[in-house]
């Protein structure tokens, strides 16, 4: 068996053996009861050690996909029986670019970074120093606003983006989920309308919905939501909140304009409704950028970000930044609900943004996602794939096949080992769409390009069943 280990790439070798095997069971449809070959020989043929084919068929036992008997090696699991399932983010199995399979199928539309690009030794260095430093943090709960040394980094932050506030408007939470989370509960009841954008982020409609908010759509354009829809709109209904994600756009990866962000706060105004502005890929901008918080707003602004997808999803680390009063109700909603957040985590993040060490990660990880993101751009551009907006930065691209049939899409990827994050993931009310989520940092794996080129210009149905990853 060929793994085709390449020792230059930056995926250690022990995970490289484990998507190969996964990918060599998936590939040949192997049946369950199938023993591989012994881990001497897979090592002697691949110039591996065999500490290195150890270690990765343990885990592949530990995903399920491998087992193991005394005295018979390693063969091919049986697979999972009853109603087992793995974890995913959403509430549908329909979520499937969030599933962790363990046949290590390629998630290109997935919303976070692959774990090849994170620096583990920056989190590392951060737990060590904060055990050392913050012995509390290992014991003691964290205020109801969070830890104040995090919230003394935050106010820099904001200050430096022309976000004004003071750190008694500043909140930690569990993330930017958690931070919705409160302010729907503190601020919305069932009934209340709210606007969201379409497309958008499924998981905000889906925690409306649960509180029995009502969604009205306004469509997502380059520049922001279509002013014009949301004018019409308020003629009719008078909305307690709009949701806004300003900068490099879930999923269409688009950025706001300052001509439509002015227009949205004469409007909040008029009509006298808040806006929660959800900035989570803030921290990847590479130029000046429009933010409604950074602009006059008179309160009607609640900022909201996090760290999970430039850091660490693990660390479950956000914020947000309103009025005294709002601040006041949800730090009161928070203690109640969860006691506080995490003052271990909270100090890791303090400590990193103290020293230097985030601003230079983020740095370093803005240039790779723009050399990607115009590597990905030409790739489409050479399949006649259709993009929605080419984004001044981020991780996002919105994008459709161009001259071939998009129902032969979801069956090519699947051929191939691509799970795929399909239009109908991004719409309130599930509806079928054509545009897809493209998460550019996957974008280099040679199971996306085939997939570019398969469904790209004239691909005939034999051509794409005879694709496959390289």
């Amino acid at each position: 068996m060929d793994l085709g280990i390449d020792r230059q790439a930056p995926v250690p070798v022990v995970q490289q053996i484990v998507s190969a095997v996964a990918e060599w069971i998936r590939k040949n449809e192997v049946s369950p009861g199938t023993r591989l070959p012994s881990i001497r020989q897979l090592a002697l043929d691949n110039l591996l050690s065999q500490s290195s084919v150890i270690e990765a068929f343990e885990r592949l036992v530990a995903q399920g996909l491998l087992a193991s008997k005394h005295g018979s090696g390693f063969m091919v699991a049986q697979p999972a029986t009853g109603h087992e399932q793995h974890w995913y983010e959403g509430a549908e199995q329909g979520w499937g670019a969030f599933t962790d399979s363990p046949l290590g199928e390629l998630k290109l539309g997935c919303g976070w970074l692959p774990d090849a690009w994170r620096e583990s030794d920056d989190i590392s260095y951060a737990i060590r120093e904060t055990s050392r430093t913050d012995t509390g943090g290992l014991f003691n709960y964290s205020t109801p606003l969070g830890l104040p040394a995090l919230r003394a980094q935050l106010l820099r932050r904001l200050t430096r983006i022309h976000v004004a506030t003071s750190l008694d408007r500043i909140l930690t939470t569990h993330g930017a989920s958690h931070a919705q989370d409160l302010l729907i509960r503190t601020l919305l009841k069932a009934g209340d309308e709210v606007v969201v954008e379409t497309p958008g982020y499924g998981n905000l409609y889906r925690q409306l919905a649960f509180q029995g908010v009502t969604l009205l759509e306004v469509p997502r354009t380059r520049g922001g939501p279509d002013i014009p829809a949301l004018e019409l709109l308020l003629q009719t209904h008078r909305p307690k909140c709009l949701f806004i994600n300003s900068l490099y756009h879930n999923p269409t990866g688009t950025s706001l304009c300052r001509t439509v962000a002015e227009r949205l706060l004469e409007l909040a105004r008029d009509r006298d409704f808040l806006i929660i502005e959800e900035d989570v890929y803030g921290d990847l901008q590479h130029a000046s950028c429009t933010r409604l918080a950074a602009l006059a707003h008179d309160d009607r602004v609640i900022y909201v970000s996090s760290f999970s997808k430039t850091l660490s999803s693990a660390l479950r680390v956000g914020y947000l930044c309103a009025s005294a009063a709002i601040i006041a109700q949800v730090a009161h909603l928070k203690t109640l609900t969860g006691i506080g957040t995490s003052r271990f985590a909270e100090a890791m993040v303090a400590t990193l943004l103290s020293n230097g060490t985030y601003r230079k990660w983020v740095q370093r990880l803005r240039k790779r996602l723009s050399t990607q993101m115009a590597a990905t751009l030409q790739v489409l551009e050479d399949e006649d794939w259709q993009v929605f907006a080419v984004p001044a930065g981020g991780m996002f691209l919105w994008v459709r096949p161009g001259l071939a049939d998009p129902s032969r899409l979801q069956a090519c990827a699947r051929r191939l080992g691509v799970l795929l994050s399909p239009g109908a993931l991004f719409s309130p009310n599930g509806e079928y769409s054509e545009w897809l989520r493209i998460n550019v940092s996957y974008a280099a794996d040679q199971r996306a390009l085939a997939l570019f080129r398969a469904m790209g210009p004239a691909r005939s149905t034999s051509t794409i069943l005879k694709t496959t990853p390289m």
